[in-house]
Order: C-alpha cells, then sequence, then structure tokens
C-alpha cells in the first residue's frame, strides 16, 4: 500500500537525488528511514558523489548508489558534460517509479529530477519556481527556517510518509575500532582524548589554526591527550597546527578512512571542529562536542542536542558564506575568542578552573592575561589576520 494518494499505483524503484558532503547526507537519515518505511519493499537507489558509495553499503535504508557526472548549478562536483546523455539514458531506461529531489530548494536540481524519467516526480521548490510539469502536488515549499534534517522531513510528512526516527545515523562496526587500533595503537591505552578537527572543506569556514593550538595547550595540561583529524587535503593544516602547539599530539591528519575517523570520534571524550561534516557524525555517535560556526548557518546546521553538542558563532550580516576565501577580513571567526572556547569546553567536560587565578575561566573571561593560564595568555598575543590556508 502506497502512503499517499499523491504516489498512486506500485511504487518499486525509487532513485534520491543528494549529491552532497558528509554531514549532507547524515542529516538526511531521518528522511530516508521514512521513505524506506513508506516503501519497505521498494529498491532505493542514492544518486550521490563518489564518497558517498562506502556509507550507501552501510546504511540499511539504501540498496544502491549511483554516481552523477555533474549538473548546471551543483557545484559540488564539476559537469562532465560529454558524459551527461549516456548517464540520463542510462537513469530512463531503468523506468522508476519515483525520484526524489533531497537536494535542497530546488532551483537547480528540479531540472535533473525531471530527466530522469520516472513515472513519479517529489520534492522541494521555493515559491513559483519551476516544478516538473504534472506533478506539482508531490513538490512542496522549501522551508527557509529550522535544522536541515527537519527541513527534509517536512517533504515526507507532504507526501504523508511515516516518520518513524528523526536521529542521525553513523553506522560503525567493531572492525572500524580495531583498524583505529591498528592504525594508532597508542590509543589502545585508554588514556583520555580530545579530538581537534581544524578543517573545513572551505577556507572561511575555518577558525584559525592558532586559536585551535591555544586550544589544545590548554586541555593537554588539564589531563587530556590531543589528537589531529583532518582530510589528506588538510595534512599540511594539520603539520602547521601541531607546529604551533606546545603540548604533543598525535597527528592523524589524512591518515583514517571514513570509519576509522568514525571509530576515532566515537571514543573521543569530545570533538572540537570547525562547522563541518565531523560535527554530525559527533552528534550521531552522542559524543560530545564544540564546534565553531564561523560564516556557516547556525540554525540549519547545529546539531539538535545543544546540551550534548554546544555551537558557538559570533553574528554577522553576511552568513551564510559561500566564498572560498573571506572578502571582508574574516571578522566572524576573529570575533570568537580562545577564552570563549575553553570557557564552553569547561562546562562540556565538567573541566576544573583553566585560570591560574581564584576564579574559573567561565567567571572571569575579561581579566588580566598575565594572571590567566600560560597557553591562554600567549592565545591573546595571536595576530588578527589569519595565516595563509588556514583562515
Amino acid at each position: 500500500m502506497n502512503p499517499s494518494p499523491s504516489l498512486p499505483g506500485p511504487v518499486q524503484r525509487i532513485v534520491v537525488l543528494r549529491a552532497l558532503g558528509l554531514g549532507d547526507l547524515i542529516c538526511a537519515g531521518p528522511a530516508l528511514r521514512a521513505l524506506r518505511a513508506g516503501f519497505p519493499e521498494a529498491g532505493i537507489t542514492l544518486l550521490g558523489l563518489p564518497w558517498a558509495q562506502e556509507y550507501v553499503a552501510r546504511v540499511e535504508v539504501l540498496d544502491n548508489w549511483m554516481g552523477i557526472p555533474g549538473w548546471p548549478g551543483l557545484p559540488e562536483q564539476a559537469l562532465n558534460a560529454e558524459r551527461v546523455p549516456a548517464f540520463l539514458a542510462d537513469m530512463q531506461r531503468q523506468r522508476l517509479d519515483l525520484a526524489v529531489q533531497l537536494q535542497g530548494s530546488g532551483e537547480a536540481s528540479n531540472g535533473l529530477v525531471s530527466l530522469l524519467g520516472a513515472r513519479l516526480c517529489a520534492g522541494f521548490h521555493r515559491s513559483g519556481a519551476w516544478v516538473p510539469p504534472g506533478q506539482e502536488e508531490r513538490f512542496c515549499n522549501w522551508p527557509e527556517q529550522g535544522h536541515e534534517s527537519q527541513r527534509l522531513l517536512a517533504l515526507c510528512r507532504h507526501l504523508g510518509l511515516p516518520v518513524v526516527d528523526e536521529g542521525l545515523e553513523f553506522p560503525l562496526r567493531e572492525t572500524d575500532r580495531q583498524n583505529l587500533l591498528q592504525l594508532c595503537p597508542a590509543l589502545a591505552d585508554g588514556l583520555p582524548y580530545v579530538c581537534l578537527h581544524a578543517g573545513a572543506q572551505l577556507a572561511s569556514r575555518r577558525w584559525p589554526a592558532q586559536r585551535f593550538a591555544a586550544v589544545a595547550d590548554a586541555l593537554h595540561d588539564a589531563g587530556y591527550r590531543i589528537v589531529l583529524s583532518g582530510s589528506a587535503a588538510e595534512q599540511p593544516l594539520g603539520l602547521r597546527l601541531a607546529s604551533m602547539m606546545s603540548a604533543p599530539c598525535v597527528n592523524l591528519v589524512g591518515l583514517t578512512t571514513l570509519w576509522t575517523l568514525g571509530a576515532l570520534i566515537a571514543s573521543a571524550r569530545c570533538l572540537i571542529a570547525n562547522d563541518t561534516g565531523v560535527s554530525h557524525i559527533a552528534a550521531a555517535l552522542r559524543v560530545p562536542s564544540l564546534i565553531v560556526s564561523s560564516g556557516g548557518d547556525v540554525q540549519r546546521w547545529a546539531p539538535p542536542d545543544p546540551q550534548l553538542n554546544r555551537v558557538l558563532s559570533k553574528p554577522a550580516p553576511c552568513r551564510p558564506c559561500a566564498h572560498p576565501q573571506c572578502p571582508t577580513g574574516h571578522g566572524c571567526a576573529h570575533a570568537l575568542s580562545v577564552y570563549e572556547v575553553l570557557a564552553a569546553l569547561q562546562h562540556l567536560l565538567e573541566l576544573p578552573p583553566l585560570s591560574g587565578g581564584s576564579r574559573p575561566l567561565a567567571e572571569g573571561l575579561d581579566h588580566d592575561a598575565t594572571t590567566a593560564h600560560p597557553h591562554l595568555a600567549r592565545a591573546r598575543q595571536l595576530p588578527l589576520q589569519p595565516l595563509p590556508g588556514a583562515a
């Protein structure tokens, strides 16, 4: 039985467009589970980016993965125009029953979904925007407010799909932990560690590396081992961050797979990161996190549990920012101090006072740097402008 009169006839072959990054796909988990609950016997294929193939192999709600050759207006993957005709012909030969656009507001993606040849199409659109002719009742207005997961669930509710679980999911296996310990045997001693992830896809979304280093030094002095994580492309940033720290660290930047990264975060006492995909891994695994949002859309991407996953940000008229490099001096990042981050961590980790004076740091953010923790005093001398590539 189909969940709604708006989805008539048997629905056996479904394709979902969500060709985005790691955090975007994790946030789509509740909507994908609703789709699976509505069509438990259907085959569901994700149209996604290449990295997502291994993720699809792990989640029970998806059966297959297919890549796309890029598409005009979708910047996440370069367009290979020569491959587009063959790709569309292949999709149309599959005689799909339903094509679902979970890419976003639909300006660029609704045209792609309409050309897949599905009997039914569903998705989002902004008011007055184009939708495939004859499919209007299955397209709902794109919500301009709320967390990404809830925005995507708006379509599921519009279609009458049963929303059974709104939690995020990142499916780890025991072998992931074993592979992590094989990569880094030092972590087998069980000493508590915090994971620092100072990278982000856009440099404009990064808090200055010098400030991550000051936070790391203070947490090391509080008794935590420091472990650095990041992608292979962020290895130079990891080396620079390690060189800025006075404390020793375990540098795993560029050395983990998607799943050993998940195992690393799962066993961490806390994740400290920019607003990027790892923040959603921590939220899905119920690991405490402190997320610095520089230029991001906080209400859209903040993890759903603010007590467990804290997000710090400063107001800026240009949020959300999509510039690779900030053109206005990166004020949203520089306005957030090391003091404020450590004050939030003191509460999140239930740390003893991180101040050399008699007051906890949270109660004395403005006291003289000469009486503060030595690494915090050093942090106050940091230059206002970021290092090249480490904004």
